[in-house]
């Protein structure tokens, strides 16, 4: 496996990020601990996790460690040759400073991450989320803390706009504090519009590129069928439920077609090509993919091998353009839109 720089860190990563949302909700621990076993074996390093996660699928209510407690239990003799990443920002309480990028959340949020995750740093430590109420100097300055205490290597972003990332950056210069080194947006071939700011931007000032739902929640694997109900136990059937109007719909499927088409001349499947398409754009450093089961991870493994030729890459521009947008993720304010049941959630 070929492995790339997280920025400009001097750390090597693996073209595959191993994402843990699904650990201790979609997939029990013993699942979850399965796929961790099978990610490091096909020799993927970075493993990427959240305080929220471990979402329950029934009533949607957030994982608030579980997901950290099993990956910490996974990594048990492993750890070393890991590069752990885990977040913070939303709420891990009922407490009204249960949440947010302050000063005073961050730093107990990382304390009880090292602590649900058994280790006594965390390699790369991310805000989950972009915020108006917080100035970004406050934030930055617990980061900076966290750095130079030894709890934290290095930290990044999560669906920050390209003006937010920049703004970070500027203040990191002007009070001389260390810098955020990766932005983790949703970019997939439904939702482009990262490359109109974001990618040039992180290409431009060495930020690593970490893409989250490079499938766009799994619909791009041709799981999802013209009308044909939704598969049940899927995720949009369950924890995106909310999701399946946007995307069981004519466009959404002609770009599915033309991956299925290309699969068939590659011998892959459609999510695969997906991926694969992912991980050949400029200035992107490792989707994060979040499998259940340990044949969702050889398949993502097998898609990080797959060449698409300039003839696949022009045939997949001409029905998803470049910067163009056919279900919206990534929202033009840096903030991203998730529909959660008959909800619609602000991340």
């Amino acid at each position: 496996m070929e492995y790339r720089s997280l920025g400009r860190t001097g750390v090597r990563v693996s073209p595959l990020a191993l994402g843990c949302m699904n650990f201790g909700g979609r997939a029990d621990e013993k699942q979850s601990t399965e796929v961790v076993a099978a990610a490091l074996d096909a020799g993927l390093n970075l493993v990427d996790t959240a305080d929220v996660y471990g979402h329950d699928p029934a009533t949607l209510a957030v994982g608030r460690g579980r997901s950290e407690e099993i990956v910490g239990r996974a990594l048990t003799g492993r750890r070393d040759g890991v590069v752990l990443a885990t977040k913070a920002h939303f709420p891990m309480s009922d407490d009204a400073n249960g949440g947010g990028s302050s000063r005073r959340h961050l730093i107990r949020a990382c304390e009880a991450s090292l602590r649900r995750l058994g280790t006594d740093h965390i390699d790369l430590y991310q805000l989950h989320h972009p915020t108006n109420e917080v100035p970004i100097d406050e934030t930055l300055g617990a980061l900076d803390d966290l750095v130079r205490a030894g709890k934290i290597r290095y930290f990044g972003t999560s669906n920050f706009g390209a003006w937010q990332v920049m703004e970070a950056l500027w203040a990191s210069s002007e009070l001389r504090l260390h810098r955020v080194v990766s932005e983790q947006p949703p970019y997939h071939l439904l939702d482009r519009r990262a490359e109109r700011e974001l990618l040039p931007m992180a290409r431009t000032y060495g930020i690593a590129i970490l893409p989250w739902s490079p499938t766009a929640g799994g619909f791009l694997t041709g799981r999802y069928r013209r009308g044909e109900p939704v598969p049940a136990e899927s995720r949009f059937a369950e924890f995106w439920a909310g999701c399946a109007d946007t995307h069981l719909r004519d466009r959404p499927y002609a770009v599915l077609d033309t991956l299925a088409e290309i699969g068939a001349d590659l011998h892959a499947g459609p999510g695969q090509v997906a991926l694969a398409w992912v991980l050949a754009q400029p200035g992107v450093t490792s989707p994060v993919i979040g499998p259940r089961t340990v044949e969702h991870v050889l398949d993502s493994v097998r898609a990080a091998e797959l060449t698409l030729t300039d003839e696949h890459l022009r045939a997949l521009d001409e029905i998803a353009p470049p910067g163009g947008v056919t279900v919206p993720y990534y929202g033009n304010d840096g903030f991203t839109w998730v529909t959660w049941g008959p909800h619609q959630h602000r991340w």
